[in-house]
C-alpha cells in the first residue's frame, strides 16, 4: 500500500446516518445546475464558494450528472485555496464517478504537499467496484508517483493501464515515460517509447529530455534528428537540445538552435526565460561566453536561474571580477536574492582567481546577510580557494570543523594543493590516505597526485613504487580524452593516438610544433610525464603525445586562420601542457579555448585567462 509513504494522509471518510445527498426533496424541487455553475466560474473566494456549496445543497438532486459536475468544480476550486475542505466536500459524495475522482487526485498531484495523497486517493479507487480509473486517472497519479520516486506504486499504476486497455494511450504513456525516467530507469521509459503506436510532440520532447537527464547527449540528439521528420520542434524541445549541446561541447548544433529559434519562432519563444536561460548555459559550457553576455543582455524579463547561469559561466572562465560584478548588479536590480547556487557561482569565481581575502567575505555574507546554510560545495570551494593560494594549514582547519564529513572531492583539492605548493610528502601521503578510505580504495586520481607529488621531488623510485601498487591493486589510470569540433564533426583523441585519419599530417604538425618551441627555448616539465621511471627522452615524448595536443595540431591543420580552437578535455591540463600552448598561441598567432574539467583556459598571444593559476 502507498499509505506508508503518507504522512498524515487526506481526510479519513466519515460514515453519516445520511449523506447530504440523501436530504428528502420534493420531486418538483428548483434545478438551477446552470445558474450554479456560472457562479461558480465567477467565484473569487472561499466565502463565496461556501455560499455556492450551500445552495447546491439546497437546490440540487442527488446522482443527476450535472449535479456531480457541480460538486466536481467545488472540489476543484477548493482545491486551490483549502485542499481539506475539498476532501470533505469529495467524502459528502455517496457514489462519486470517475470525473470527481480525477478532480480531486490531481489536486492533491497538482499540489506541492498532497502529493502523496494523491496516490492515495488512486489507491483507494482502485479498490472500488463502482468506479474504474479512466484515461485520465493515470496522468495524474503518474505525476505524483515521479515527483516521490514511488516506483513500486507507479508500477502498480502501469498495470492497471494493461488491465483497462489503455496501453495506446498517448497521455498515459507519456506520463509513463517522465515516471520512469525520473525514478532513474531510462530503460523502461525508452522500452515505453519504442512500444508506442503513436506519438504526440510532447512524447518526442520527454523522451529526449530523459536521455538528457541521463547525461545519454548522443541519443538524445539522434532522437531529436528523427523528431524533426515528424514535428517542428517547440521551446521544451530547444531546452533539452542546448542542455545536450553543452553537455557535448557542441557548439554548432547549439548554435543552430540558437539561429533556429530566432529565424522561425515567434517573439514569446525567443522571449522565453526557459529557454534563454539554457542558451547562456549552453554557450558558456562551449566555451562562447560573450554570445552567453549577449543572450542574457538581451533578455527582457530574467529570473534568478538567468543571473546564476551567467554568474557561473564567468566563473567557469575565470573571469572573476565580471562574475563578482553580475552579483553586485543582481543584488541592486532585482527584486528576489541570490541562493545557494548563486554563491557557489561567486566562491568558484574567487577561487579560479585565489581572491582569497574576497572569497571569505562572500562566505560570512552568504551566512550572515542572505542566511544560507553553506552546504559541501560552498565549503569545498573555499577549502580548494585556500589551498591552492597556499594556506593549507587553514583549509585543514576548516575541513576538520565542517559541520559534515568532507567527501574525496575536499580531499583531492588539498592533495593537488600539495602537489603544487610543494608540501611536505608526509601530509600529502596522510591526505591521500584519506580520499582512499572516502572513495573505498578505487581512486585512479590520487595515485597520479601522489606520484607527481614525488615526481616534484624527482623521487622516480616512488613513482614507479606507485605504479606498481596501482598495478597490484588493479587501479587503472583514467585516460586523458581531448575532443576538438571541426566543421559540425567531433574528433576525439587519447593520449599516443594514431587512429586519426590525419594522423600522418597530425604528427608533422607536432614535428613543427618542437622544432620551434625548441627555438624558445622550451624545457619541459618531466614531472607531468608517465608515471613511469623513464628517461628523459621517454618522457618528452609521452608529454608530445598528451590528448590535447594532438587535437590542437588538427585544429591548426583544418581551421580557417581567426576561427579560435576550442579542444575539451576530461582532465585536469597538466603543466607542461598549459606553458606549451601558450607558446603555440603566440607562435602560430591563433586563439586556443581549452576546458579541462576544472575550468576554461583562454589562451592568446602567449598568455592565459588563468594568469597560471590553476
Amino acid at each position: 500500500m502507498a499509505v506508508a509513504i503518507v504522512q498524515g494522509g487526506p481526510p479519513t471518510p466519515q460514515t453519516h446516518s445520511h449523506s447530504i445527498f440523501n436530504n428528502n426533496r420534493n420531486e418538483g424541487s428548483f434545478n438551477n445546475h446552470s445558474s450554479l455553475l456560472s457562479s461558480l466560474t465567477e467565484c473569487k473566494s472561499m466565502s463565496q464558494l461556501k455560499q455556492i456549496h450551500a445552495q447546491a445543497l439546497r437546490t440540487t438532486l442527488p446522482q443527476q450528472h450535472k449535479t456531480l459536475l457541480i460538486y466536481s468544480r467545488i472540489i476543484h476550486f477548493a482545491s486551490f485555496a483549502d485542499l481539506d475542505y475539498a476532501f470533505r466536500v469529495f467524502y459528502q459524495i455517496e457514489n462519486p464517478n470517475s470525473f470527481t475522482w480525477n478532480t480531486l487526485i490531481r489536486a492533491c498531484a497538482r499540489s506541492v504537499d498532497a502529493k502523496p495523497q494523491a496516490i492515495v486517493l488512486f489507491q483507494r479507487m482502485i479498490e472500488q467496484e463502482n468506479v474504474l480509473p479512466d484515461k485520465h486517472t493515470f496522468p495524474f497519479a503518474l505525476k505524483a508517483c515521479a515527483y516521490l520516486f514511488a516506483f513500486s506504486q507507479g508500477k502498480q499504476a502501469h498495470a492497471h493501464v494493461f488491465k483497462r486497455g489503455l496501453v495506446s494511450d498517448v497521455y498515459i504513456n507519456n506520463s509513463l515515460i517522465h515516471f520512469y525516467a525520473t525514478c532513474g530507469h531510462l530503460d523502461l521509459a525508452n522500452k515505453v517509447f519504442d512500444n508506442m503506436l503513436e506519438r504526440s510532440l510532447v512524447s518526442w520532447n520527454v523522451m529526449i529530455d530523459a536521455f538528457v537527464q541521463f547525461g545519454e547527449f548522443d541519443s538524445a540528439l539522434k532522437l531529436f534528428r528523427r523528431m524533426q521528420i515528424l514535428f517542428e520542434p517547440d521551446g521544451y524541445t530547444f531546452q533539452s537540445i542546448t542542455s545536450a549541446c553543452a553537455g557535448l561541447a557542441t557548439l554548432s548544433l547549439g548554435t543552430w538552435a540558437h539561429a533556429y529559434i530566432l529565424r522561425h519562432c515567434d517573439h514569446s519563444l525567443v522571449t522565453d526565460v526557459l529557454v534563454n536561460n539554457s542558451l547562456i548555459d549552453m554557450y558558456c559550457k562551449c566555451g562562447s561566453l560573450d554570445i552567453a553576455r549577449q543572450v542574457f543582455e538581451s533578455m527582457p524579463k530574467r529570473d534568478l536561474t538567468s543571473w546564476n547561469s551567467i554568474i557561473l559561466g564567468f566563473a567557469l572562465h575565470g573571469r572573476a571580477e565580471a562574475a563578482l560584478k553580475y552579483f553586485d548588479r543582481l543584488v541592486v536590480e532585482e527584486s528576489f536574492s541570490p541562493n545557494s547556487i548563486t554563491f557557489v557561482g561567486v566562491l568558484s569565481a574567487c577561487n579560479h582567481r585565489g581572491m582569497v581575502s574576497e572569497g571569505r567575505d562572500y562566505f560570512d555574507v552568504m551566512i550572515n546577510e542572505y542566511n544560507i546554510t553553506p552546504v559541501l560545495e560552498h565549503y569545498g570551494c573555499l577549502v580548494d580557494l585556500l589551498a591552492r593560494a597556499g594556506n593549507i594549514d587553514e583549509a585543514l582547519h576548516l575541513v576538520s570543523n565542517m559541520p559534515m564529513k568532507p567527501d574525496a572531492v575536499i580531499w583531492r583539492s588539498l592533495l593537488d594543493a600539495c602537489c603544487k605548493k610543494h608540501a611536505s610528502a608526509v601530509l600529502s601521503e596522510e591526505v591521500a590516505k584519506q580520499i582512499i578510505e572516502s572513495e573505498g580504495g578505487i581512486c585512479s586520481g590520487v595515485y597520479v597526485l601522489l606520484s607527481r607529488v614525488y615526481a616534484s621531488a624527482r623521487r622516480w623510485n616512488d613513482v614507479g613504487l606507485v605504479r606498481k601498487l596501482m598495478t597490484d591493486k588493479g587501479v587503472t589510470k583514467e585516460p586523458g580524452c581531448s575532443s576538438i569540433e571541426i566543421d559540425g564533426t567531433a574528433h576525439e583523441f587519447f593520449a599516443g593516438d594514431t587512429s586519426h585519419p590525419q594522423t600522418k599530417q597530425i604528427y608533422g604538425v607536432l614535428d613543427l610544433i618542437d622544432e620551434k618551441l625548441k627555438s624558445r627555448g622550451y624545457t619541459p616539465d618531466y614531472s607531468q610525464a608517465a608515471m613511469v621511471d623513464e628517461l628523459d627522452d621517454g618522457k618528452q615524448s609521452s608529454l608530445r603525445l598528451h590528448s590535447e595536443r594532438l587535437a590542437i595540431a588538427l585544429g591548426i591543420l583544418n581551421l580557417k586562420p581567426g576561427m579560435p580552437i576550442r579542444v575539451f578535455k576530461n582532465l585536469r591540463v597538466c603543466k607542461d601542457c598549459h606553458e606549451v600552448t601558450k607558446l603555440i598561441s603566440r607562435i602560430f598567432n591563433v586563439e586556443i579555448i581549452v576546458r579541462d574539467r576544472a575550468r576554461f583556459h583562454h589562451f592568446k598571444d602567449g598568455s592565459c585567462s588563468c594568469m597560471d593559476y590553476w
